[in-house]
């Protein structure tokens, strides 16, 4: 039996060990607000998310399997936290039969046998709620679930299993064929079938051929041994079947209990985000090898679980870049645009809904962050080698269907150097195929890759939204980069007023190109 919820055709890889790429992304993305409010307190229910999202799907016909599992989820959410509930209760209950402390094939028998017995039950309970609510289900995951809950867990079935379970408890003794070798050793042991239960009429017939009969001594302590050796010889081959049932039936109930677990996550995340009015969409896979991004109101989804209040979302028409420029004012949204964009990557491609009024991208086989990093505090290096360090690991490990978030990345050297560092490397990227989102303040890598367009595959500048008066909209528009960050709009909220230009504010570069003055003049009166 298999639960195949999660996936047409394979069983979810539970076991598989994180990718190096992880503490950065949970890091930058801040995926732990997103798994706490999926997991509601359940540290299993964290784990499942933290899984099944680090391990995206690539296959747009697979991420619509999913979609529609889950679409089934939250019109059905009752009957999902049931079958849920009957998983959790199956293990919880297995892990409560305790065994013999002694090793032997009479004890590993009579364990398994009360295992069976309490899965017969759950089974029961399962095949019932099989029975009454399959036609409110719709995916062909569940389909196909309930189909073989009905076809493998039939009423002959369970009866037999009954059967045969009480037949193994051996109420009347067990009986056991040998065959004699040298020095009276018995030798292949087989466990037989009981005979035939002697009737009334039996004792009109005869009662079959002689049998040597052997009774114990009470105090025949070695005799007693002997026997139970030979008794353990009888079931073994029986224990050893029987167990490996239980652990066939254990194993069902353990991935199902996994694959419910994320989609118990997902109905916990929807409701926090209901809650709080934070619309959310099915996304559009697109076929993969062109790039593609479009969204209508994508906000990010962490923002919004740990806010109080509204979140801004911003519409983008990338379809066709593969890399998207990011500038503007401060603190205009530019980083929540981009933790938007790579949550709603990881959260599309985990065949979950989006944050966003609609969202569609090519899947991409990994998501990548370089987000700038604090100084290091033990001195190991200083901060551009560190940057240029996790650059080369991500490299390593990159591939033509990658994704990469670049936040204010290699500013930590001068901004020529700054600005050519990261035109190479965006480069490289986009010509491999790459598709990149890079948030800048250098505008020397803005402007140039604005003004020359190096990127055949297309290059889409986007900009933090400013109001005249200065205040930040938290959308993003499309437009040119400026060679300001208006941090002049910052100084005024902090001191009060606006900062005075010196005479001269146009300052030459080292080309001798004309530059607007961006600084701060000292303040006329002490602060």
């Amino acid at each position: 039996m298999r639960a195949r919820l999660l996936h047409r055709d394979r069983d979810p890889a539970w076991d598989t060990a994180p990718g190096p790429q992880e503490d950065d992304l949970t890091r930058d993305l801040d995926l732990g607000t997103l798994y706490a409010a999926m997991a509601d307190g359940d540290a299993f229910l964290y784990e499942c998310a933290r899984r099944v999202m680090m391990s995206p799907l690539t296959d747009p016909e697979e991420i619509r399997y999913r979609q529609d599992v889950l679409a089934d989820c939250l019109r059905q959410p009752e009957t999902v936290r049931e079958l849920y509930a009957l998983a959790t209760e199956a293990l919880a209950r297995e892990k409560r039969v305790f065994g013999s402390f002694v090793r032997s094939p009479e004890a590993s028998l009579a364990r398994s046998l009360d295992v069976l017995a309490l899965f017969l039950e759950l089974l029961q309970r399962l095949r019932h709620l099989a029975d009454t609510r399959a036609g409110e289900f719709r995916s062909a995951g569940f389909r196909r679930f309930f189909a073989m809950l009905a076809t493998e867990l039939d009423d002959d079935c369970l009866t037999r299993l009954r059967g045969h379970a009480e037949r193994l408890r051996f109420r009347g003794g067990v009986l056991v064929s040998a065959r004699p070798t040298s020095g009276c050793r018995g030798a292949g042991y087989v466990l037989r079938e009981p005979p035939h239960k002697r009737g009334w009429r039996d004792l009109f017939t005869s009662s079959g051929p002689p049998a040597y009969t052997y009774h114990l001594p009470e105090r025949d302590e070695a005799g007693a041994r002997a026997l139970g050796e030979l008794r353990g010889r009888g079931l073994d081959l029986a224990a050893d079947a029987l167990a490996r049932s239980c652990d066939h039936i254990l194993a069902f109930f353990t991935a199902l209990r996994r694959e419910l677990g994320f989609c118990t996550g997902c109905l916990n995340l929807r409701a926090v985000l209901a809650a709080r009015g934070a619309p959310v969409c099915r996304p559009d896979p697109a076929a993969p090898g062109t790039p593609v991004l479009t969204c209508r109101g994508l906000y990010d989804v962490c923002l919004a679980l740990r806010g109080a209040g509204p979140v801004v979302g911003s519409d983008v028409d990338a379809d066709g870049a593969r890399l998207l420029v990011v500038t503007g004012a401060n603190e205009g949204g530019k980083s929540t645009f981009l933790r938007a964009v790579g949550l709603a990557h990881l959260m599309a491609q985990s065949g979950m809904f989006a944050a966003a009024d609609s969202f569609a991208a090519d899947p991409r086989d990994q998501v990548f962050t370089h987000f700038r990093r604090e100084e290091d505090p033990d001195m190991v290096s200083g901060k551009l080698d560190e940057e240029l360090a996790r650059m080369s690991g991500i490299a390593d490990r990159l591939t033509a269907r990658g994704l990469v978030l670049f936040n204010e990345s290699f500013a930590a050297t001068d901004e020529r150097e700054g600005a050519e560092i990261n035109r190479q490397i965006l480069r490289a990227l986009t010509e491999a195929g790459v598709k990149a989102v890079c948030v800048t303040h250098l505008y020397e890598l803005s402007h140039g890759l604005y003004t020359h367009r190096p990127h055949g595959a297309g290059t889409v500048f986007l900009r933090a939204e400013r109001t005249p008066d200065g205040r930040r909209t938290h959308r993003l528009v499309e437009g040119p980069p400026e060679p300001t960050a208006h941090g002049a709009d910052l100084y005024a909220r902090v001191f009060g007023e606006r900062p005075a230009a010196p005479v001269g504010a146009a300052l030459l570069d080292e080309r001798g190109t004309g530059r607007p003055w961006t600084g701060c003049a000292p303040r006329s009166r002490p602060i």
